[in-house]
């Protein structure tokens, strides 16, 4: 039976989980990070885990909650939010989520890795998963939707429209490969205005 703790004993151990399961979950992915990995800096046994989580998809799942609030702060409330034409927040949403990839190895993994996140919802209650529905993508599908509804947007299916922008975003990991890296920021840039006017409505 897994001791007993106290307050203070839980919130350090809860933390080093969570700074533990960041670091172990970027680098090798949810699959291969084991408890014991998980549980080695905290100095208790592994099966003391299950008093903290209920399983590695539970505290795979509180990172990304944590990150995903973040995260929408900066690149929906800040980015796409922020300017009146849709065509323009769009491409803040676009520079802003590039740049969060940067910058952020933890949100780059949970971006790039799907598979990870199906595998969590697959293993957690649909109450608990339900909770990403505040993410940066269902922020992202609504306004696509609202504004596709309005007419500010071309006339497409909101999951296509938002399919070219994941595109977009998929550049970043073959910059290497376009050439001269001194003109990559240029041809970011280009792309980005080409695609986000390429999504706005035309007026005839």
């Amino acid at each position: 039976m897994p001791p007993a703790f106290t307050a203070e004993e839980k919130a350090r151990i809860t933390a080093l989980l969570l700074e533990t399961g960041a670091k172990l979950f970027t680098g090798q992915g949810l699959r291969k990070t084991s408890l014991e990995e998980l549980m080695a800096p905290t100095g208790v046994a592994k099966s003391s885990f299950y008093v903290f989580f209920d399983s590695k998809e539970a505290l795979y799942l509180e990172l990304m909650l944590r990150q995903s609030g973040e995260v929408k702060r900066r690149v929906v409330d800040s980015a796409l939010l922020s300017a009146d034409d849709p065509r323009e927040g769009l491409r803040r949403f676009l520079r802003a989520t590039i740049e969060e990839l940067r910058v952020n190895p933890l949100w780059r993994r949970l971006m790039t890795h799907p598979e990870e996140m199906q595998a969590v919802a697959r293993k957690l209650p649909p109450e608990r998963v339900a909770a990403m529905s505040d993410s940066p993508a269902a922020a992202l599908t609504e306004y696509v939707a609202a504004q596709r509804a309005q007419g500010e947007l071309v006339a497409a299916e909101p999951a296509v429209i938002i399919g070219v922008m994941r595109c977009v975003l998929l550049v970043p990991m073959f910059a290497e490969r376009l050439g001269d890296p001194a003109l990559y920021p240029k041809i970011l840039d280009l792309l980005i205005d080409i695609v986000t006017s390429g999504l706005a409505r035309h007026e005839d």
